[in-house]
């Protein structure tokens, strides 16, 4: 008998486009979770938790994914935000409860931009809104002007922790990765271990200590043209199969 491919969840942004309220998922994230990690990608409405039980009951893994929007900063105890940064209340009050559940049932769980701050906030942690205006710190944006593949194109080096995850399955100490981001982790959440930092010291990636799955999180963004870049191949690969394991279970 042909075993199932594992089905991970993807929960949406909710934008208003025209005159009607949507459910979107960038196409590079379906891509990447159909590709990289050879598993079926299912779009989940941002909700909020009415329907909680039941999507992990359905899903082998979830995908938390990056998007123009911003955790509202009441999440975290935060200053109000400028008046014209994009929020997103329905996606925060969908994914903030779901991550935490998702972890504690044992469900493999990725993290990617917003997806890697709304791991931080679901487990007490805050961010700086806007990362080039704290001394010390480096400008993390993209130049918007620019064309994408050079917009998501190779930025920084990232140094992987000894004895992390990420360097596990990177094999060396450094990774380069892309940068595309203006917030980052002010205070890292309860039960989070850091698994890459960048030149500046800013947290680019983390894990859930103790989690009983793969549970990591990452600021960059592999999920562009994943399978053109080994470690993106790589992690993708180990959140598939860990979502395989989870579904060879049920």
């Amino acid at each position: 008998m042909r075993s199932r491919k594992p089905v991970i969840g993807i929960p949406a942004d909710r934008r208003l486009l025209g005159p009607h309220w949507f459910h979107c998922v960038g196409e590079k994230y379906i891509a990447a979770v159909a590709e990289a990690a050879d598993a079926v990608p299912v779009l989940v409405p941002a909700l909020g938790e009415q329907h909680l039980g039941e999507w992990l009951d359905s899903f082998d893994g979830i995908l938390f994914t990056g998007s123009p929007s911003n955790v509202e900063p009441h999440r975290y105890q935060g200053p109000p935000s400028d008046p014209d940064t994009w929020h997103d209340p329905q996606r925060d009050s969908t994914t903030l409860p779901m991550i935490p559940a998702a972890i504690a049932a044992g469900l493999p769980v990725l993290g990617i931009c917003r997806g890697f701050q709304e791991m931080n906030v679901a487990f007490g942690g805050s961010l700086w809104q806007k990362l080039q205006e704290v001394p010390g710190h480096q400008d993390h944006r993209e130049d918007k002007d620019a064309p994408l593949d050079e917009q998501y194109g190779p930025a920084h080096d990232v140094d992987l922790v000894e004895g992390g995850q990420l360097r596990q399955l990177a094999g060396e100490p450094r990774i380069r990765v892309n940068s595309l981001h203006s917030q980052g982790v002010q205070r890292l959440g309860a039960g989070l271990a850091v698994e890459a930092v960048a030149g500046d010291g800013v947290i680019e990636a983390f894990r859930v200590a103790g989690a009983p799955a793969f549970a990591i999180a990452v600021q960059w963004h592999p999920e562009w043209k994943a399978m053109n870049n080994p470690f993106s191949r790589v992690l993708f690969g180990a959140f598939g199969d860990a979502a395989r394991r989870r579904a060879a279970r049920q």
